[in-house]
């Protein structure tokens, strides 16, 4: 298979034994910056993709690279979380709570939205064609909370849920749904109700939100009254339950393909109050999603078999998604890096390699037609062209 021109294929046994002494900050220093230098195997900004594995190549074609969209040029942030491609309007949205103007883009209108319903707004995904943002809330009269909006008038919104059992959750940080493998229906089930806004996705779909406590030590949402857990939420019944526990910081959630597997990231490197700590996770694990019960029981999706999936070498895999040949993709401290199904790194996007922006690490991304990646990087949005993989969102 060859080589595009614009990737650089490294092999994994060329960093075994490195000279030494060498050193790098885990957490916004690429591995590449301790390789030696001199032997044309480094990257450049002609060579943003950097390939562990053939495979990696599969994803690439002749034509990929990576341009910078959208800067601020004072540095300051701006694009952190979400990214939902909405088909029907041709628009990426995304969220940020420090953006003040919208910043300049060549070719791209930036606009800033506001949602009155949402005020700290997070991660989201796609909700039929609404979008279900993680609101991470404020203080005790503005609990965290999920909202679905409607992207053509953002002043339509409606609370899905802010509770869970009259305990406020933490700071809901990212949500995806996940189909049922055959539609559970139950026959006592009303269809001849008035549809409202959670109807906008079928009977069957269930939602699964993280909930770690950023909010509490950045200081906006009052003291944690619940553990660090993952939810799943059937927004046509009202059953809400714990999914999973045992995370210091769960963050982002994906499911494969063909939704056997659930990922989710703990981002525990990196605290609310920005201290770093190599010592604790930079950690993807991997869940069988395993339903339970009939269509007329209580039963429904359920995780299980824990298993570590992947660590990020750089930085914390905080968004993650798939791509329809089932590779997983997490926004790191370098960029975006790829494993295989079987969690073996096959690749990485350097971002930053594109406009010398040394660093640049991946908050959050998501794929949107053509092959393409929108990818924010705090005070700039990148765009990543030429794939051969398309996301399994679309």
């Amino acid at each position: 298979m060859d080589t595009p021109n614009t990737c650089l294929f490294m092999d994994p046994i060329q960093h075994l034994n490195l000279p030494v002494p060498f050193h790098r900050n885990a957490f916004s220093q690429s591995f590449v910056t301790v390789l030696p230098a001199g032997d044309g195997t480094l990257p450049s900004s002609s060579k943003p993709f950097i390939a562990h594995d053939q495979s990696f190549l599969s994803i690439l074609t002749p034509d990929a690279r990576v341009r910078c969209l959208a800067r601020n040029e004072a540095g300051e942030s701006f694009a952190h979380e979400a990214g939902v491609w909405v088909e029907s309007l041709k628009e990426v949205w995304f969220t940020s709570n420090l953006i003040c103007h919208a910043p300049k883009s060549p070719d791209r209108d930036v606009r800033i939205v506001n949602i009155p319903s949402v005020q700290a707004g997070n991660g989201a995904c796609p909700y039929g064609d609404h979008i279900l943002f993680c609101d991470q809330g404020g203080d005790i009269d503005h609990p965290s909370q999920l909202v679905i909006v409607n992207p053509r008038d953002p002043q339509d919104a409606q609370i899905l849920i802010n509770n869970f059992f009259g305990r406020q959750f933490n700071s809901l940080n990212d949500v995806i749904t996940l189909s049922s493998p055959k539609q559970r229906i139950s026959p006592s089930e009303n269809r001849n109700q008035k549809p409202s806004l959670r109807e906008t996705i079928s009977r069957g779909h269930t939602l699964w939100f993280t909930d770690p406590t950023y909010g509490f030590e950045q200081s906006f949402r009052p003291e944690p009254q619940l553990p660090s857990h993952v939810y799943v939420l059937d927004p046509h019944t009202g059953r809400i339950r714990v999914a999973a526990d045992g995370f210091d910081h769960p963050n982002g959630i994906a499911f494969s393909p063909d939704g056997s597997t659930c990922y989710i990231t703990d981002t525990s490197h990196i605290n609310g109050t920005g201290a770093l700590n190599p010592h604790l996770q930079s950690t993807i694990y991997a869940f069988d999603v395993v339903w339970l019960g009939g269509a007329t029981e209580a039963g429904g999706p359920s995780l299980q078999n824990r298993r570590v999936f992947a660590f990020a070498d750089t930085g914390v895999p905080d968004g993650i998604k798939c791509d329809l040949e089932g590779n997983v993709y997490a926004g790191c401290g370098d960029g975006i890096h790829v494993w295989n199904a079987y969690g073996a790194l096959i690749g990485r996007i350097l971002l930053g390699a594109s406009d010398n922006n040394s660093g640049a690490g991946c908050a959050n991304f998501c794929f949107i037609p053509g092959g393409r990646l929108v990818c924010f990087s705090e005070d700039r949005i990148y765009m990543v062209e030429g794939l051969a993989a398309q996301g399994a969102l679309l």
